[in-house]
């Protein structure tokens, strides 16, 4: 009996150990499936995106920066401290260099033929930019070697995508994709002309060109569709900066229409305009995003113009699905932007109407009204 009870114990006890084993397998298979749930439940990689206009560089904003510095040297932070707490808390802030910076060694100057110092890129990339336009009719205005200096001193700056001005054919053919939160995006940059300024021939690589008018429209129309081509499987994101329009419009000419419809219908993401020196509408063509113009972000126009210093900044996320990789544009929003300064051309600041008082701008309501529903259009 004896040895009975202890086989019988035996037999249970092996019974209760091979049970806790299937059980534990069982279990943590289960554990198992479930972290594999949770593993293939991914969140969307998504960037945020904000963008300006026309950063033109007129000599009393230099003249204003010469004495902001404490040193020799410019010092425009003080014009971009308003802009500086938005724009920094993006992955990509975007603005237009209307001017170009060909630096102090060779002359700052003015309109009609610009040349700007480096310090003014410097304080944009410190404001949080890092996505720079450079095709503008303003581009030759000193020639190739403001043009040279130009892509050189945009060459070393590190995390800063800088397009539509190059130093050779093979720079400017390259597809330079950038990255950020697992999603991949570039820029292509044109000017509609160059103030008459002939490009120097072989050397069309110096600024981006795509005439509006005549044979050479639908020429260019090739070469842009080429660089399209080259770019859009490279990247999850094409953005296209187009310098373009008729100053001082409101409204987006057919020349304008007829591009963002060629542009959109070859792929492109969002279309970004600059130029006409004032706001025009946001719109969609298809599932690309159309800012027609953001006008300018900061200037000093000779005649003095409310619409001349009220500027547009856009900001928006763009979604990439994790499952099947498609890109969508989310959260799109827009804010008015004017150009402080005072009577004798001192003080300048960019300041967003949501910080404007009337010590800033006497009739603020009445023109963020007048502006806004251009924007809405």
């Amino acid at each position: 009996n004896k040895k009975k009870l202890l086989r019988f114990i035996f037999i249970i006890a092996l019974i209760i150990l091979l049970s806790g084993i299937i059980i534990y397998k069982f279990g943590n298979k289960n554990n198992n499936v479930k972290e594999d749930i949770k593993e293939e439940v991914k969140e969307n990689d998504k960037i945020s995106l904000i963008m300006v206009g026309d950063n033109l560089i007129h000599d009393k904003i230099y003249k204003e920066a010469r004495k902001n510095a404490n040193y020799n040297g410019y010092d425009f932070k003080p014009m971009y401290e308003n802009i500086k707490k938005i724009v920094s808390n993006y992955d990509i802030g975007y603005y237009n260099q209307e001017t170009i910076l060909g630096g102090s060694d060779i002359g700052v100057s003015s309109y009609p033929a610009f040349n700007s110092p480096y310090e003014v890129g410097n304080d944009m990339i410190d404001a949080g930019f890092n996505l720079v336009s450079l095709a503008t009719n303003h581009t030759l205005d000193r020639g190739e070697k403001a043009v040279l200096s130009s892509r050189n001193y945009w060459n070393n700056k590190s995390n800063v995508l800088a397009v539509g001005s190059y130093s050779s054919t093979e720079e400017r053919n390259e597809v330079h994709v950038e990255e950020a939160n697992g999603i991949t995006y570039t820029m292509l940059n044109y000017t509609y002309g160059t103030n008459g300024i002939k490009v120097p021939s072989g050397k069309e690589y110096l600024v981006n060109v795509w005439p509006c008018t005549g044979n050479k429209y639908q020429e260019y129309k090739n070469i842009v569709k080429e660089d399209i081509n080259r770019a859009r499987d490279k990247v999850d994101v094409l953005i296209v900066a187009m310098h373009w329009g008729t100053e001082y419009e409101f409204t987006p000419n057919k020349y304008q229409e007829d591009m963002a419809k060629f542009l959109s219908d070859n792929g492109v993401d969002i279309i970004i305009g600059t130029h006409p020196h004032v706001i025009q509408p946001i719109t969609y063509i298809n599932n690309t995003l159309v800012i027609y113009s953001l006008g300018n972000f900061i200037s000093a126009h000779e005649v003095v113009n409310t619409a001349n210093r009220v500027g547009l900044m856009v900001s928006l996320d763009i979604e990439k699905d994790s499952t099947t990789s498609k890109i969508s544009i989310n959260n799109l929003e827009s804010e008015l932007l004017y150009t402080y300064y005072t009577s004798n051309y001192t003080d300048f600041k960019v300041i967003p109407f949501s910080m404007i008082d009337s010590n800033y701008l006497s009739n603020y309501k009445e023109v963020y009204t007048k502006y806004r529903d251009i924007v809405k259009s």
